[in-house]
């Protein structure tokens, strides 16, 4: 279980899309609890949904059928969020930018299907143009 960087939102193949999504659902249902998403519940819950935004934008974008939307509107229904923001601040760095772009490597490197080399060229660049900025 993962919430991927939020910067690389745009830059995953479909099925870490989906697969995002269904992670989300489970969220919403169960409030998981996972080693890889904890930090989650020490933010506002309003990064989650800004986090869900970004990445219902993608789906819509990519024109990916979202069949319901039930389980999100229930978990977020007393969330009152009128504008959109970056979630995860002090999560969504750097370094973990870097660990989600090195899996997302290893799926393009092991032949991923649904990720094809313009996509992976897209996201190596985006990599790369984010590692040289300064901190």
């Amino acid at each position: 279980m993962r919430l991927w960087h939020v910067d690389l939102i745009p830059y995953l193949p479909k099925s870490q899309l989906l697969a995002q999504w269904r992670e989300l659902n489970s969220i919403y249902v169960k409030e998981d609890k996972h080693i890889l998403i904890n930090y989650i519940y020490e933010y506002p819950k309003e990064d989650l949904y800004c986090y869900t935004q970004l990445v219902l934008e993608e789906m819509i974008h990519r024109q990916i059928n979202i069949r319901t939307k039930d389980k999100m509107a229930n978990y977020f229904k007393d969330i009152k969020c009128t504008e959109i923001y970056i979630p995860y601040e002090n999560h969504h760095n750097q370094q973990y930018l870097t660990i989600c772009y090195y899996n997302l490597l290893e799926k393009f490197i092991r032949g991923q299907k649904d990720f094809p080399a313009e996509l992976f060229e897209r996201l190596t660049n985006f990599y790369q143009s984010k590692k040289e900025q300064p901190k």
